[in-house]
């Protein structure tokens, strides 16, 4: 697994011009195939009068699935350069269309490849990017007694606090990097004069 990856922080429309020619760049985030499928016909929808709409996306942390169309543009000048693009930038689980409204002036092989691609570069520049992080799930079991204290020192020292149930004793789930699992098991045992339980899951991404 990838220790992290980035991805576009909000869906949203970024746009271009270049020689009269219109070049909108929508970007959204996508968690599988299905959906960054959902949204390219959503756009296709809104611009059905456009000369083009070209896309790609990558899906997975490890970028397994990646694609890419040039919808009618000359081969390899829309959707690589668009694909290339999001994976120079390391961009993960996201969908990028870019419509085009052609302006009346031809702009030949080397314009479209820096048209398309940099209409990517752009909009992931306008709408931000976030990191996700790759932590192991714990899960900290600690009596009622100490539970708030240790809650709290959680957070005061900056542990993402993702979910407590109250039981018989209290179970406190939170994200840890693997680097940081032996540091913390030690930690809890000192917070908690060792009778805290910890309890290691799989494995998730998380903003960073």
């Amino acid at each position: 697994m990838q220790d992290e990856y980035r991805t576009v922080a909000r869906p949203g429309v970024h746009e271009t011009e270049v020689n009269r020619s219109r070049f909108l760049c929508a970007l959204a985030p996508a968690a599988t195939e299905q959906e960054a499928q959902d949204v390219i016909a959503r756009i296709r929808k809104e611009h059905t009068d456009a000369s083009h709409n070209c896309f790609a996306y990558v899906i997975g942390a490890d970028a397994a699935i990646q694609k890419a169309s040039d919808d009618g543009e000359p081969g390899g000048t829309a959707g690589v350069p668009m694909l290339q693009m999001l994976l120079r930038r390391d961009m993960r689980y996201v969908v990028a269309v870019v419509t085009r409204y052609y302006g009346g002036v031809k702009l030949g092989a080397g314009g479209l490849i820096r048209a398309y691609g940099g209409s990517v570069g752009e909009a992931l520049d306008t709408l931000g990017t976030i990191t996700r992080r790759r932590f192991r799930l714990a899960t900290v079991t600690v009596d009622h007694q100490r539970a708030g204290k240790v809650q709290n020192d959680l957070r005061a020292t900056g542990r993402e606090v993702r979910d407590v149930r109250y039981g018989e004793e209290v179970t406190i789930e939170i994200g840890l990097p693997d680097a940081e699992v032996d540091a913390f098991r030690g930690w809890l045992a000192d917070a908690t004069a060792g009778t805290a339980g910890l309890e290691l899951g799989g494995e998730a991404y998380g903003d960073a």
